[in-house]
């Protein structure tokens, strides 16, 4: 751990102590109720009506130290989900995120909103220090959400989408349809300078630069619950399209280089979740998803220097793939205090892609363009939550994971892992409005099959082979955090995690000067995060919330290209958050301003290191809400200035000379979004 990291987190760590000694105004005006354990605060719907929520979504983001997180997306279902239970458990599918569930569903269901921190008996946390878990009324009744929404760019692509959501609840059954027009962008688009210089700094060219990027997806999902042979059933079906454009051109009197990149798709996905009482105290969960995807891309990158051109670059690549997950868990409550845990999960995980690089036509063969890899995958977990007194909980597990990744086709490769995961979790709540956190875990990371397999980057003229020996990489961490509650919606939180990391992924050299996706050795992690929440009712504007949020890291690993020690790729340095959000009831509306002073990303790929820089990444928002039905919100989005810096190497010596430097400066698009959502 580095010496300022350890003292900036004394620091913070001494002055909230004392601030909790010294403050006599602890005392919470309208404070959520606590349940029989310190650890879990519990939200009435009352809590949230000078918010005017149309959607359980919009009282989920309004509770006080919550952030919405909907897993990592990794294969498989434990530890990849996210942190929103509904009803004490997390939708039939994982790619159903609880978001999307709470987005579909009026706020007049939620009975209440319980916000756990740090665990309790009978809540499955999946690895976070918080969750929260949304309570629907048992009622009938029939509601639809209809929502209108586009994004306006300053000279780019206008998008517009939309989507309807029906829902009915008959008591314990309910069913539902979403048929939705989706769109994506980059807030990264816009005109610019390119200026390459050569190794001693001398100016080479300069070049005009302009980009662009968009996408959408339309699809249809059905979900159905209901009683079932004693217990409870939960479905869900998706199928849908999806398509994304990008562009970018450079262009100068004696240069014009552009390049091009379009893929289409098609996903769909299937869940199912049965659940039970065994016998008293004993419950039975079992889970069943598929989900599969299909692409086409091409990727096309021409040059022309002094009237001369250069030969097309042409990358393509057409695949499927899928998973398939069958998982049981059964749990038995000792008593009120001590909860076992114990299941097991089987996943089989597939991607075959096809994939070819030409260069003026001609093939440019590369390792593993085309193949085949396939994951089977075992685990069985156990864990126990106790309750030792209403101040104290800890939880302990153990999970083994064992796994077989076999590839075909260019390349032929079979390996076995086997891996234990321990976790440790111990939460203290000394008193109802502060708590301290303290976790050891053993995290394996999930590979993406894509590395597996060759890929391009043409925009920067990059083209990676496909690395048959990757293996998973593995995180021993330590953390431990301290959080404070005050005033009714203020938080102070603040936590310190280390991570000893063995098998670092990031980008390796191979023969005939390519590079692929790798384990290059061992590295660390050092994180100090800072939570801050002051309401500002005491002391400045009523029904405001001034917000602090940042995230320091330090990584550390060896280059395997120069043997230096460097950051990780890809980790940002930091990420600091600060806004402002104020309710103004009387007027039915919300508006807030959040700003981003500076954004830092560093990528190290073996022949070349990519700088990102920006600064004064701006939103200011508001939101009518004329009825408790109806809402529109605009958002504009500015951006000062977005600067990215590539410096490209001549040879991979350890003490490589530089080829040349591009900086390039790119003016974002200001953009704006508008949503209109109505509820009936």
């Amino acid at each position: 751990m580095s010496r300022e990291l350890f003292l900036a987190g004394l620091a913070a760590t001494l002055l909230t102590s004392a601030a909790h000694a010294a403050d006599p105004l602890t005392e919470q005006p309208n404070p959520p109720e606590q349940a029989a354990q310190r650890g879990v605060l519990v939200f009435q719907p009352d809590f949230f009506a000078a918010q005017r929520p149309n959607t359980a979504l919009d009282m989920v983001q309004r509770v006080p130290g919550f952030s919405v997180q909907d897993g990592s997306g990794a294969r498989g279902f434990e530890g990849a989900v996210g942190n929103i239970l509904i009803n004490g458990a997390r939708p039939a599918s994982k790619n159903d995120t609880g978001s999307n569930v709470l987005s579909r569903t009026i706020a007049g269901r939620v009975e209440r909103i319980e916000l756990i921190r740090g665990g309790a008996p009978g809540v499955d946390m999946q690895g976070y220090s918080v969750v929260v878990n949304v309570i629907l009324k048992k009622a009938t009744s029939r509601q639809s959400i209809l929502t209108w929404n586009t994004t306006q760019f300053d000279g780019g692509q206008d998008l517009y989408g939309g989507s309807y959501q029906f829902t009915a609840t008959d008591g314990e059954k309910s069913w539902g349809v979403t048929l939705s027009d989706g769109i994506s962008s980059s807030d990264a688009n816009g005109p610019g300078v390119n200026i390459r210089r050569d190794g001693s700094g001398k100016p080479i060219r300069e070049e005009s630069f302009l980009n662009d990027s968009w996408g959408g997806n339309r699809g249809i999902r059905g979900n159905y619950s209901g009683p079932l042979a004693g217990g409870k059933i939960e479905a869900t079906a998706r199928f849908g399209v999806n398509d994304w454009q990008q562009w970018q051109a450079l262009v100068s009197s004696v240069a014009d280089r552009r390049s091009n990149y379009a893929e289409e798709g098609q996903s769909g996905e299937f869940g199912l979740t049965y659940t039970r009482p065994l016998a008293p105290n004993w419950a039975l969960e079992t889970r069943a998803i598929h989900t599969f995807e299909a692409f086409d891309n091409a990727s096309t990158s021409t040059e022309t220097l002094g009237g001369t051109a250069s030969p097309q670059q042409r990358f393509t690549a057409d695949g499927d793939s899928s998973e398939t997950i069958l998982r049981a868990q059964v749990r038995h409550d000792w008593s009120k205090a001590v909860t076992f845990e114990a299941g097991g999960e089987v996943a089989y995980n597939v991607l075959d892609v096809t994939q070819a690089y030409s260069v003026g036509g001609a093939a440019v063969p590369l390792p593993s363009a085309s193949l085949k890899v396939e994951e089977l995958r075992g685990e069985g977990f156990s864990k126990a939550t106790w309750r030792i007194n209403p101040r104290l909980t800890i939880e302990g597990g153990l999970r083994l994971e064992t796994s077989t990744i076999k590839q075909s086709g260019d390349a032929d490769n079979e390996k076995d892992f086997f891996y234990a995961k321990p976790r440790f979790l111990a939460t203290w709540t000394p008193a109802a409005n502060s708590q301290v956190r303290i976790r050891f875990e053993r995290e394996l990371g999930q590979l993406d099959f894509g590395d597996f397999a060759a890929s391009a980057e043409l925009d920067d003229d990059s083209v990676y082979g496909g690395n048959v020996d990757l293996k998973p990489e593995q995180r021993w961490i330590s953390e431990i955090g301290y959080e404070r509650r005050f005033w009714g919606e203020g938080i102070v939180s603040i936590a310190y995690r280390h991570d000893e990391i063995i098998g670092v992924i990031d980008r390796l050299p191979l023969p005939g000067n390519l590079s692929a996706t790798g384990n290059i050795g061992d590295g660390k992690l050092d994180r100090l995060s800072v939570n801050i929440v002051v309401p500002t009712d005491r002391a400045g504007p009523k029904g405001g919330r001034i917000t602090l949020k940042n995230d320091w890291d330090q990584t550390e690993v060896k280059d395997p290209t120069t043997g230096r020690t460097r950051p990780i790729s890809g980790v940002r340095p930091t990420l600091a958050s600060v806004g402002f959000q104020q309710d103004l009831t009387r007027y039915k509306v919300q508006w807030g301003v959040n700003w981003l002073p500076l954004l830092i990303d560093r990528n190290y790929n073996v022949d070349q290191v990519v700088n990102v820089r920006g600064s004064g990444y701006t939103q200011v928002f508001a939101e009518y809400k004329p009825t408790s039905t109806l809402s529109v919100r605009t958002q504009l989005t500015l951006w000062d200035d977005f600067n990215v810096e590539r410096t490209v190497f001549s040879n991979r010596a350890p003490d490589r000379a530089v080829a040349f430097v591009e900086s390039r400066m790119i003016d974002p698009r200001t953009f704006a979004t508008v949503r209109v959502r109505k509820t009936f």
